[in-house]
């Protein structure tokens, strides 16, 4: 049973070293257009409108309309649901972050000097021009940097959000492909009971963040209670204002699948006097 969360960097022959090594592990190949398609089903909008917000080439109409912080949501469980399915291989949206804490999910950054990207995007674009390549390159980057600190307040070139960082620039994709297999093989990436409710904790905090946010009224949303969960136990913290029903808040957690228990210490404030 593997589980490789890998990023998705332009111009680096990243795609290269996923497929070589999906194809030599039997993995499925999880790319990002199948996740965009599924999260745009959810969210009702078009898997464009979802492209460009995360492209950060987003209109005015899609700042409007797209719910960021339930786009994130959505992100988060798509890829915990994949990652849950075993055997398969996830390239970008966050996931080598996301799962970074699931001991048995191998975290691979690819990456590789901006010289040689530039290159190859100029190959893969059948352009001439180095400094379109660059352009492009960088505004990809930096929409990346936006959407992962924006999602995950994570820094996704720090080495540490990896276990391993694999040079193109410097090796080839066969060697790439040959270090990843060499890792799989290592006992301490298989997958255990332990790591296993790990991935099954994060799966179900985030769904019963998304129940709250979906069911109850804004002031009772997930975005003002906070999740956490620990073998299925689910803990509710928090502040609510106004005249909420508390009760509520927990039954909606005890609905979801594979809760256990749910135990509530939401406060309830009364909201200050606005005059």
């Amino acid at each position: 049973m593997t589980v490789i969360a890998m990023t998705r960097e332009m111009g680096t022959l990243g795609k290269d070293v996923a497929h070589g090594i999906a194809v030599e592990l039997g993995l499925g190949l999880v790319h990002h257009e199948l996740v965009r398609k599924e999260i745009a089903g959810r969210m009702e909008i078009e898997p464009s409108d979802v492209h460009r917000f995360l492209e950060g080439t987003p209109s005015l109409w899609d700042r409007w309309k797209i719910d960021e912080q339930r786009l994130s949501r959505y992100t988060r469980e798509e890829m915990l649901e994949l990652a849950d399915r075993d055997n398969v291989l996830i390239r970008g949206w966050g996931a080598p972050y996301l799962l970074k804490d699931v001991p048995h999910v191998i975290r691979v950054r690819v990456c590789a000097p901006i010289a040689f990207r530039v290159n190859e995007m100029m190959k893969r674009l059948n352009i001439q021009d180095p400094n379109a390549a660059r352009r492009e390159i960088e505004r990809n980057d930096a929409a990346h940097t936006r959407a992962m600190r924006s999602f995950f307040d994570a820094d996704w070139e720090h080495p540490l959000n990896y276990h391993m960082v694999l040079n193109t620039g410097s090796m080839p994709v066969s060697a790439c492909i040959d270090q990843i297999r060499l890792l799989t093989q290592n006992p301490a990436f298989e997958r255990t009971p332990e790591s296993r409710q790990v991935l099954t904790d994060k799966l179900i905090e985030t769904r019963v963040s998304d129940a709250l946010d979906e069911q109850l009224a804004p002031g009772l949303s997930g975005r003002t209670v906070d999740v956490s969960v620990a073998s299925g136990h689910v803990k509710l913290t928090g502040t609510s204002y106004g005249n909420p029903d508390l009760a509520a808040i927990e039954k909606v957690a005890r609905t979801v699948k594979g809760v256990a228990s749910v135990d509530s210490e939401i406060i309830h404030v009364d909201p200050p006097y606005m005059g």
